[in-house]
Formats: structure tokens, sequence, C-alpha cells
């Protein structure tokens, strides 16, 4: 099956983000990555906030397309665990620069950070708040299992934007075991 014109640009356009930053996001350069006139572009999308948030939505469904696959079934079908394990398993293996700047920049942007927040909420929703405490004592307790899903997700989000935010790149075999090791602590 051939990849469409629009998957076609998006994908040069999230290779201008990965080597570049979103601000070098132009008509002219996504154009020139995608072997394009600049009025190619223009028929797919109007403006650069249309360019912006058709990139956004294009790696969230990546990143949907990958959470299913690695849940081996849709969020709807699957428990909370299951979820945030697949979850763990592609945020640490295929999160990309370009997503992690893309997501950065999307969060000043109420556009564009609903598209990702919808991810989020499906595969890897925050605890549910807590009740207010009728004491400062109470404040103390939590459901010991929400706090563990949520440590589990901070540590699968930190592991991807550690290696994101610096040049250090662990081996794959340590990289995979650490995606793992979170997703295992889900089955205890």
């Amino acid at each position: 099956m051939r990849t469409s014109k629009r998957t076609q640009i998006l994908d040069a356009a999230t290779r201008v983000v990965q080597r570049e930053g979103v601000k070098s996001v132009t008509f002219d350069s996504v154009a020139a990555e995608a072997g394009l006139t600049k009025g190619g572009l223009l028929y797919h999308f109007a403006s650069r906030d249309d360019l912006i948030q058709a990139i956004h939505q294009h790696l969230a469904d990546r990143w949907e397309a990958d959470l299913v696959a690695a849940a081996g079934k849709p969020a709807a079908e699957a428990t909370r665990d299951e979820r945030l394990a697949a979850y763990t398993r592609v945020a640490i293996q295929s999160a990309t620069r370009a997503e992690l700047l893309l997501m950065l920049e999307g969060s000043t942007n109420t556009a564009h950070a609903a598209v990702w927040e919808a991810v989020t909420e499906r595969w890897a929703p925050p605890p549910p708040p807590a009740p207010a405490p009728a004491s400062a004592s109470a404040s103390a307790s939590a459901d010991p299992a929400a706090l563990d899903r949520f440590i589990l997700r901070l540590a699968a989000d930190g592991l991807w934007l550690y290696e994101s935010l610096t040049s250090d790149r662990l081996d794959p075999a340590m990289r995979q075991a650490v995606a793992e090791r979170i997703a295992d602590a889900l089955d205890q």
C-alpha cells in the first residue's frame, strides 16, 4: 500500500523537528525535506499551525497503534495495569526527540496538548484525586495501588525524557530490561 502524500509530508516534518526543533518547521523546510513544492504543502495544510497540529496528531496516532500492539488489544478492552504496562513499553522503547519537542511545544497550546493528553488519559491516567482529608494526618493515606501505578508511570516517562534531553543512550538490552522491569512490577 502506498503512503499518502499527507503522510509523506508529516513524516518529513517529523524528521525536520527531530533534527532542528519545532521552530524550524516552515513550509519551505518541510517541502524541501519531502521533495515537494511549497504549493504541494499548501494543498494539504492552510497554515503552519494546521501543519503543526497535524504532526501532533500523526505522532499520537502512531503512539496509539504502538500501544494497542504492546497491549495486544485496544485500551477499552485492557485492564488499567495492562494499559500502563503497554504505555511503559512504548514510552521507553519508541519515544523520539521529535515527540518530546512537540509535547513540550504543545504544552503551551491547548489544541496541541489535547492530542497527547487524550492518548495519556486512555493508557496511563493519573490516579484519581484523593478526597479532601478530614484532618492533617488523613492526608498521608492514599490508595497504595494507585500510588504504585503512578510511580511506575513516572519511571517510564522519566527514562525517555532523560534520553531525550541528554546525549546519553542506554544499551538497547538495558533499555528493554528497564521497560520490562517497570511493566513486570504491574503484575505483582
